[in-house]
């Protein structure tokens, strides 16, 4: 079987300019990539040599691709070791498993990895080099090229608030291959909110059938929902890509749908966000919420539940007037509303370790005291760089994930007026390229960042015209910002953007075009009366 040698491309990679890198059209780019000077051609006699029978998922999974970009179908064959072939292979070496090594030459494409998800990693590039290349005859002539890459962060993440705006599982499914394209690695799904509860809980079947009913724009819209055999297929659908999905029950707080359901176990709210709580007094709340995040639970093998913990203040106005609060409060020796929410997620955060699950939340937690390698925190707050200092000083894991710019809710332009602005500043493409936790985090303990991920929030989609909006192709920078070390090329980036930008179309994918706007008007988002 044919070998290169690795370190034959690092030393080619080092002498060459600059310029002969950045020719690779892969997003993201890879961090390390020579060309060479001839071509593989791929065609329906190009067998497909798998070295062991863990890679059988990702070789289905790059079969199918093939023929979606390339009209070709291939077949799997056992090769020999001159038969001009694509071949992946695992090698014994230790290091990153989402690492790859990468050899195409006129004598085949061999990918190579110590981990399963690097040879995925690896036939994700193969395949946009097809998709950049096109296919001609029946034929598709692949540049040859060396490439050795590995992910800057190991959580790559994206979040899509599917209460707000359910988003169903067909759709779900099309955006877990897009994630698959730019080697996005985690899918967040916020299930619950003050709009809509969305996931079916056998123990507790009004959540689903009351609590999904309205969504953000229409509280009267007939009730939607994942049922659990959809969670399990977009869980399946979602690991043979190399994506883990993780589910987010929102609590103490953005309660408002799941106590539609079951009103006995409402904290109350304030004016502008009625029952907006779990009522944190009530002894029956805490087996209540147990018994849903057991069943969440064995439907999500990340063994990650995110229980939010965010924003509680904005309708805990009756936690205050609350004679069972005032004795909790005594009873614990808790001096305001601010501990009792505190003593809330301590309480949920231990039945969340003894399902042998880790607790995620929002940065607010970082002012507690919650076991650190248990708990991951989610630095959100932009304005609040304390907390993602104080989060990384304590020693939680963090993924960063900042409103600005990785809120994909806030507009791309500054002539948008759909979305979101922040003291007049949005979040564009080019800052979402640009993007480095390094600038927030001065030099402290950098080792617990976990990576970085972008949140759509979904107040102001009310269709999938918008939804794709808002994410393309904001989702090929905050890949290239969450895998590529070094970026300082925006123009170089946008060139490549170009080819991607036309699979989007032929995709059927409305995308903003961020280099020439006029051809992409934003759909105005009109809130039903």
């Amino acid at each position: 079987m044919k070998r290169f040698c690795i370190t034959t491309i690092l030393c080619l990679a080092v002498s060459l300019p600059v310029a002969a890198w950045q020719n690779c059209p892969v997003i993201p780019l890879p961090q390390e990539a020579v060309k060479g000077n001839d071509t593989f051609l791929l065609s329906e006699k190009t067998p497909l040599v798998v070295a062991s029978d863990v890679l059988r998922s990702t070789a289905d999974y790059f079969r199918s691709q093939v023929i979606k970009f390339a009209g070709i179908s291939l077949s799997e064959a056992k090769g020999s070791d001159d038969t001009p072939a694509i071949r992946l292979e695992l090698t014994e070496e230790k290091g990153d498993k989402e690492a790859y090594e990468l050899h195409i030459d006129s004598g085949g494409i061999t990918i190579r990895a110590s981990g399963v998800p690097g040879v995925f990693n690896g036939t994700v590039s193969v395949l946009q080099l097809i998709a950049n290349t096109g296919k001609s005859g029946g034929q598709v002539k692949i540049p040859a090229w060396q490439i050795r890459d590995a992910p800057q962060y190991s959580w790559r993440g994206l979040m899509l608030d599917v209460s707000r705006y359910f988003i169903p599982k067909e759709k779900i499914v099309s955006l877990l291959d897009w994630m698959a394209f730019y080697k996005l690695n985690r899918l967040h799904l916020h299930l619950t909110d003050e709009p809509g509860w969305r996931i079916e809980i056998k123990k507790y079947p009004r959540l689903a059938s009351v609590g999904g009913v309205g969504d953000q724009n229409d509280p009267h819209k007939p009730a939607q929902y994942f049922t659990q055999e959809d969670i399990a297929e977009i869980v399946e659908y979602a690991g043979k890509r190399n994506i883990t999905v993780i589910p987010e029950i929102d609590m103490p707080g953005h309660a408002t749908a799941a106590n539609r359901a079951y009103p006995q176990y409402s904290g109350g709210g304030s004016e502008q966000h009625p029952e907006f709580t779990f009522d944190p007094e009530n002894e029956d709340t805490y087996a209540y919420l147990t018994g849903i995040l057991k069943e969440v639970n064995g439907l999500f093998p990340s063994r990650m539940l995110h229980l939010g913990g965010d924003e509680v203040s904005f309708g805990n106005d009756k936690w205050i007037q609350s004679r069972g609060i005032k004795e909790l409060m005594s009873r614990h020796g808790l001096k305001d509303v601010r501990e009792v929410e505190y003593h809330f997620m301590k309480r949920m955060a231990d039945s969340v370790y003894a399902m042998g699950a880790n607790l995620l939340a929002w940065d607010e937690l970082a002012d507690t005291d919650l076991p650190a390698d248990k708990t991951i925190l989610f630095w959100w707050r932009h304005d609040k760089p304390e907390q993602l200092h104080k989060a990384l000083e304590r020693g939680y894991r963090t993924v960063i994930c900042p409103r600005l710019p990785y809120y994909f809710d806030f507009v791309q332009d500054s002539t948008h007026n759909s979305g979101r602005k922040w003291g007049g500043k949005f979040s564009p493409i080019k800052d979402v390229y640009h993007f480095s936790a390094g600038d927030w985090t001065q030099g402290k303990a950098t080792g617990k960042i976990l990576g970085v991920q972008a949140n759509l929030w979904t107040e102001t989609v009310t269709s999938i015209k918008r939804l794709d909006y808002l994410l393309f192709p904001r989702i090929a920078a905050l890949s290239e910002s969450a895998w590529t070390t070094d970026r300082d090329d925006l123009p170089f980036f946008m060139k490549r953007l170009e080819d991607h930008l036309e699979l989007y179309r032929s995709e059927k994918i409305y995308y903003y075009n961020p280099l020439k706007p006029e051809t992409t008007p934003e759909p105005v988002y009109t809130k039903k009366k």
